[in-house]
């Protein structure tokens, strides 16, 4: 299998790439992001034979078209194995019905760190350190985080002799849970950075050093955001595993997806290119609604991020989403390039009405604001006993204003451990979830964090002080331990 970029063409003929080097790449040269050039195909026998199968074993089966001969069987599988074996549920994601409501929780957060980034972070840190230990290099991952993915990243790299990791987050725009289930991990390779501004401009703070191509180079950067193909492909397992537990191939199955970043709704969207019966995906945003707005005009229009509830989905400009674009600008690399380059002076890209048709046959929209999350998840609770964290509350509650049909399963992605965000779930139910054993410590531990303003330069400064062994800081920034 071979990938191209999103911006495929716009600056001349690249190369085919493989699995490997679209692994270790993360974000194409050009500015675009890696998808294959064309998705395999699994026919209604291929899928009806996931069908009781573990989970380990449907994975393998759904990513190996992916992988080429980047590993080969017996050690592909190992790496699997492993990766879900750090799980606390037998069955990796649980799948649960609400009552007889015909809605169904896929419980993606039983991994290291509670949260569904786990999924694909624990198997991408083992196949990034077995190819760069294979290949005897050392690589620099470049990262931005809202919440979930610094911490699942930084679990699924930590000690590795093969990688160092720089994580940025918006300083004060994660919960305390996130924040320390980062920064009280003081293996040496990990530097987490707290920078001020948002979600959005860490992703730009990141985008700026990969897009560097000297500062690239020298220090080897790859990312382990959803903008490496990698993240996506071991997602789009859970859409197969739940919709077999549901009768696919021979009846459809619909999913809600809290989204933010768009990689995780993407993942379901590249099952149904690949032959999962899907009867439509719903995505489900918070007051961060460019999306939902999205999908409702045509058009893209960025606002100001506010601060909600479910900070994961605090994003306005949603990354993986310009791999959706790449469909709907006809896989036209250099006009979405010319579209994305717009996008970023303007604040605003539109798409035709043909394009809007086709993703609207396959996708709806919605919102829930701070006031609905917190009725939704009091509401579960009441109903059906289960508590939800304020993301999977925003696609709950959005779920059930958007199903086409009730005699279709829908499935809602429960994306985090409630005990993640107590504050939330104290103030829907009167009750503070606690976290696991394993974590229960976990606002004792001590942290340990870089501060850094909003500057691409200041950035790399830092990274190459780091990575050259330096340890007193310019003044470009600030450092700062909180204890």
């Amino acid at each position: 299998m071979h990938y191209i970029s999103t911006r495929h063409g716009s600056q001349g003929t690249p190369r085919p790439l493989g699995f490997e080097d679209v692994m270790l790449a993360g974000l194409a040269r050009d500015g675009g992001l890696y998808l294959p050039a064309e998705w395999p195909h699994f026919s209604p026998a291929e899928i009806s034979a996931l069908r009781g199968q573990p989970y380990a074993e449907v994975a393998y089966r759904v990513m190996r078209p992916f992988v080429g001969d980047a590993f080969d069987e017996p050690t592909f599988r190992r790496l699997i194995g492993e990766a879900y074996a750090t799980f606390d549920a037998p069955e990796v994601a649980p799948l649960e019905p609400l009552g007889d409501s015909g809605l169904h929780l896929l419980e993606l957060f039983h991994g290291p760190t509670l949260a569904f980034k786990d999924v694909a972070l624990q198997l991408l840190g083992r196949m990034l350190d077995h190819t760069l230990s294979a290949r005897d290099q050392h690589a620099t991952i470049v990262g931005a985080t809202s919440g979930d993915t610094g911490s699942a990243a930084i679990e699924a790299v930590r000690d590795r002799p093969t990688i160092d990791i720089f994580m940025l987050h918006p300083r004060g725009r994660v919960s305390e849970v996130q924040r320390r289930q980062m920064t009280t991990v003081l293996a040496p390779n990990v530097h987490n950075i707290a920078v001020d501004g948002t979600f959005d401009d860490c992703q730009d703070l990141a985008k700026a050093c990969f897009n560097d191509l000297a500062f690239r180079d020298r220090r080897a950067l790859t990312a382990v955001n959803s903008i490496n193909f990698a993240r996506v492909m071991a997602q789009i397992v859970y859409y197969f595993w739940a919709a077999v537990k549901l009768g696919a191939p021979e009846r459809p199955v619909a999913f809600t997806v809290p989204t933010g970043n768009f990689g995780n709704v993407y993942a379901g969207y590249a099952a149904e290119r690949m032959g999962l019966p899907v009867s439509h995906f719903v995505v489900a945003t918070n007051s961060n609604d460019i999306l939902a707005r999205f999908f409702e005009t045509g058009a893209m229009t960025v606002a100001d991020v506010v601060p909600t509830y479910s900070p994961s989905m605090d994003i306005q400009i949603s990354s993986n989403f310009e791999r959706l674009l790449f469909d709907l600008y006809g896989r036209d690399g250099r006009a979405l390039a010319e579209a994305m380059t717009a996008f970023r002076a303007t604040g605003r890209l539109a798409v035709g009405d043909n394009a809007l048709g086709g993703v609207r046959a396959l996708f709806d929209a919605g919102r829930a604001d701070e006031e609905s999350t917190l009725a939704a998840i009091a509401d579960c609770r009441k109903r059906y006993g289960e508590t939800l964290d304020p993301h999977t509350a925003v696609a709950y509650a959005v779920a059930q204003r958007h199903r086409r049909d009730a005699a279709v399963p829908m499935v809602v992605l429960a994306t985090a451990h409630p005990a993640k965000f107590p504050d939330a779930v104290e103030k829907a139910t009167g009750e503070r979830p606690a976290l696991p054993p394993r974590l229960a410590d976990l606002l004792d531990r001590a942290e340990r964090v870089e501060g850094l303003p909003n500057d691409a330069a200041a950035l790399k400064v830092l990274i190459d002080e780091r990575m050259d062994g330096l340890r007193q800081p310019r003044s470009a920034r600030r450092q700062k331990d909180i204890a």
